[in-house]
């Protein structure tokens, strides 16, 4: 199953919110991208399907190796981007806004140029 650009938002959000410790549950999905009950529980049930994530019988959503792989190369664009958009004059909040657009359809190779650019300047 090929993730859609909002396949990859869950699944970072799933592990932005566990970096933050404890588990995380469909409601702590839920608040954190602003999204009703019923359109979570039809995207878990959906990454759950494609084998990105298992939900524990306490609610609790894990990641699955898959789901883990995906989330931290989002994580990784959306880190690197912001940081790079910022260094370049953007205003810090427009600079995160772009960075979580640009993370899913930039090319791994345009990337990979910005990442080696960034880490080069520390």
């Amino acid at each position: 199953m090929a993730l859609q650009e909002s396949g990859e938002m869950y699944l970072e959000t799933i592990l932005r919110l566990s970096h933050k410790g404890g588990s995380v549950r469909s409601i702590d999905v839920c608040t954190d991208m602003g999204f009703s009950r019923p359109s979570v529980s039809r995207a878990v049930a959906l990454l759950k399907s494609g084998g990105y994530l298992t939900v524990e019988d306490d609610g609790s959503l894990l990641l699955t190796d898959a789901g883990r792989e995906i989330a931290e190369k989002i994580y990784e664009r959306h880190t690197i981007l912001s940081k790079y958009l910022t260094e370049i004059g953007v205003d810090p909040k427009v600079a995160v806004e772009d960075a979580c657009r640009i993370e899913h359809v930039i090319s791994d190779e345009t990337f990979e140029a910005i990442k080696h650019h960034v880490e080069a300047r520390r």
